[in-house]
């Protein structure tokens, strides 16, 4: 019996790894550290052997700790990996948010697949995954002609661990341009470019691919038969144990560097690419509508040395001026990718209604993606952003739904342990928040919806 799961959670900004008992769908154990790009040539990459070495030492105390039972992976998206047939890097693995894919922007744009086809909007830097390997193929062919598969990037971490090499849904659906959300198939970018054949196998996400490799087990201690399932996206991570537990129609709102929202049962809404509208492509294989903005990377930028503390006059003394932050301190992307951040009404604020201005901000840009993709019904809020009550209650008001939380510190690491579970799952929920009652908040709402139609 699988009890004891061992979750590799590769987020943009941090990496972790989480033991989950399932019995509780708890995390009982969480190891954590930096996940920073490293800046030199040929381009800024990801420093896999780094985390590599990070993942090897966290099994390892891990399992000292309880038995470690079955592995699960979870990764950000936009981010894939080239290797040769020993299953060695031809290139590091890029970081999306360099900007050399944007150097052949409009030799890509006339090979890309229409949104129609793929879901996936036109994105900047290396947020389409197809662009990465459009440009990596002309800058790099040497390297690139030696790869023998292209692999989502929670699959190369399942390729180092079972020596089995494969892809899965969720990441390929996650704006890559190499998916056809409607067909279940490889986009025709894939054909075009002569990249089939490089593309591994897809497999479910709970899929185990094979048990950990025999000189992984020595290393690590882990029992040698111990299975390592293919994995899954992030957000799609975060999603999942709602789609095995919650009645249609709901949104997800997974927070973490991204802030993505998805929909579930909502409301029909034709999508528009330009406000960074998507369809993602869930666990079980379905597309979902979701929409993202760079909400967790903004909370850092804005609060960065300023404190996290407020009191209810704080509270009473923004709603009643309507010090108002608007979009977009993360630029490029988001519902309002193009407009520049500006605080109104902001004169003087106290460290605490800063705090709540950018709280409140950050809940209305999540309350306007849940609009553009007709999000209905009660919403969940998972990750970091879930243990803030003023995002909750502003998000509450601007929806006019109720948002309850996860009990977990991070809802994908529970998703991601679900793929090693084979029975029912019931997701507890945190808090649960109404809309408002006082007549500040949709006042509040109002004004800032006001502001950005400007």
């Amino acid at each position: 019996m699988i009890r004891h799961v061992a979750v590799i959670d590769i987020g943009k900004t941090n990496a972790k790894v989480a033991l989950v008992d399932l019995t509780t769908l708890s995390e009982i154990a969480l190891r954590r550290t930096a996940n920073s790009p490293v800046r030199h040539a040929p381009y800024p990459h990801h420093d896999v052997e780094a985390l590599w070495t990070f993942i090897l030492n966290s099994l390892t105390y891990l399992d000292g700790e309880r038995r470690i039972d079955a592995i699960s992976i979870t990764t950000h998206g936009a981010t894939g990996a080239l290797v040769d047939a020993s299953g060695e890097l031809v290139l590091p693995v890029l970081d999306y948010e360099f900007d050399g894919p944007n150097w052949l922007a409009a030799d890509y744009d006339a090979v890309r697949p229409p949104f129609a086809e793929t879901g996936t909007p036109r994105l900047p830097i290396g947020l389409n995954l197809g662009a990465q390997l459009f440009w990596q193929q002309k800058w790099f062919p040497a390297e690139f002609a030696r790869a023998a598969a292209m692999l989502m990037y929670p699959q190369y971490w399942a390729l180092r661990l079972t020596g089995v090499a494969a892809n899965e849904a969720t990441s390929l659906g996650c704006h890559t341009d190499l998916w056809n959300p409607w067909t279940s198939d490889y986009s025709s970018l894939v054909d075009k470019m002569g990249w089939r054949q490089l593309m591994a196998p897809v497999r479910p996400a709970k899929d185990r691919l094979g048990p950990i490799l025999p000189a992984l087990a020595r290393r690590t201690g882990l029992d040698e038969q111990t299975p390592v399932f293919c994995g899954l996206h992030d957000s799609n991570a975060s999603l999942l144990p709602h789609l095995l537990s919650d009645r249609p129609p709901f949104s997800v709102v997974s927070t973490g560097t991204w802030v993505v929202s998805m929909a579930v049962g909502g409301r029909t809404v034709e999508l528009d690419p330009a406000r960074d509208t998507l369809v993602n492509v869930n666990a079980l294989g379905d597309p979902v509508p979701s929409a993202r903005f760079m909400g967790g990377r903004e909370f850092s930028l804005l609060t960065e040395g300023q404190p996290q503390e407020w009191s209810e006059a704080d509270i009473v003394g923004i709603l009643a001026r309507q010090a108002l932050l608007l979009p977009s301190t993360q630029q490029g992307s988001g519902p309002f990718p193009h407009r520049d951040a500006q605080w109104a009404n902001a004169d003087d604020l106290t460290p605490g209604q800063r705090f709540a201005a950018i709280s409140f901000y950050l809940a209305l840009m999540t309350a306007t993606c849940l609009e553009l993709i007709g999000g209905d019904g009660p919403t969940t809020v998972e990750g970091p952003f879930a243990q803030n009550p003023l995002f909750n209650c502003m998000l509450a008001a601007a929806t006019g739904r109720p948002v309850a939380t996860s009990e977990t510190s991070t809802g994908t690491s529970i998703g991601a342990a679900l793929l090693a579970s084979d029975g029912v799952t019931v997701m507890s929920k945190g808090e649960r928040t109404a809309p408002p009652v006082e007549r500040a908040w949709g006042e509040y709402v109002l004004a800032w919806q006001q502001a950005v139609k400007l």
